[in-house]
């Protein structure tokens, strides 16, 4: 298949390689020039300096970029110079309204757009294993799935556009209780002298064992937070997530804390730190 990938960060680059290394036709584009002639040698893909020239007549365009207005901008760029009938497949989260602004776009141009956030992080990209929500045309989605394979574990169509984005908000949702729990947790442990290491033999078996407990106790104990998920990123989902709760009516009081706390921790100096952090505003105020 002809495939554009737009934004090769640390998400979109090996999304990128995947798709090349199963025999796909990939031209990629990076705003920053330098970073796209990188992956392109790295991969023995080719990279495109424009949008427009990386979407010239290609079946499948896939993004994975920043926020709402990167996504306005790549999509109406590229538009005009995709094959008829393209499927546009954008893997950045983003508000729904956005994904509803493309889908209607796209289709008045005889194109498809399919909001398909994921979730599983750097690592996930890295390995292949991501896990793909997916809103917009079912038969659309269905011409894209082959390509998406390749990076994927996982890929559930969540129903028209938006919905794909709706459920990416869900899953941030979760992650911020889970995440706070684990810090609060980490620092009791802590605060009680108790072997961080045994408690966690104790406590990862039974009930409260979670992807974050596994991946981020150990690290958390450490103060390391250099593994992923940035905190300025969790915060851009995070306020996609109340700006929708404001317009649908949904309770997020533990969302909206969390944020709050997430604030704290960008004041820290800890805007890169990733998202098990909320670790660190803890140990701060414990020495304090």
């Amino acid at each position: 298949m002809k495939i554009a990938f737009a934004g090769l960060g640390v998400m979109g680059a090996p999304m990128a390689r995947h798709l090349v290394n199963a025999g796909h036709d990939v031209t990629g584009f990076n705003r920053t020039t330098a970073k796209a002639q990188g992956w392109a040698t790295a991969t023995g893909a080719r990279f495109a300096p424009t949008v427009a020239q990386a979407a010239q007549g290609v079946e499948l365009f896939i993004l994975c970029v920043g926020n709402d207005d990167d996504v306005r901008a790549v999509v109406t760029e590229a538009l005009p110079h995709l094959a008829e009938g393209a499927v546009i497949v954008d893997h950045t989260t983003t508000s729904a309204k956005v994904a509803r602004e493309m889908a209607e776009m796209a289709q008045a141009q005889g194109r498809w757009f399919i909001d398909a956030p994921v979730s599983g992080g750097q690592a996930g990209a890295e390995n292949g294993q991501l896990s793909v929500m997916a809103g917009g045309d079912a038969d659309a989605l269905a011409k894209a799935e082959p390509a998406l394979n390749t990076y994927s574990k996982a890929i559930k169509h969540m129903g028209p556009a938006g919905s794909g984005q709706l459920t990416k908000m869900v899953n941030q949702i979760a992650i911020a209780g889970v995440v706070q729990g684990l810090a609060e947790a980490v620092h009791f442990a802590q605060v009680a002298g108790l072997d961080t290491d045994a408690v966690y033999e104790a406590v990862s078996k039974g009930a409260a064992q979670s992807w974050q407990m596994d991946n981020r106790w150990k690290t958390a104990v450490k103060g390391e937070f250099e593994f992923g998920f940035a905190v300025d990123w969790m915060r851009k989902d995070l306020g996609l997530v109340l700006d929708e709760a404001r317009t649908n009516g949904a309770i997020l009081s533990q969302t909206a804390l969390v944020d709050q706390f997430y604030a704290e921790v960008q004041a820290m100096g800890g805007a890169r730190w990733d998202t098990s952090s909320l670790a660190a505003r803890l140990q701060a105020r414990t020495k304090a």
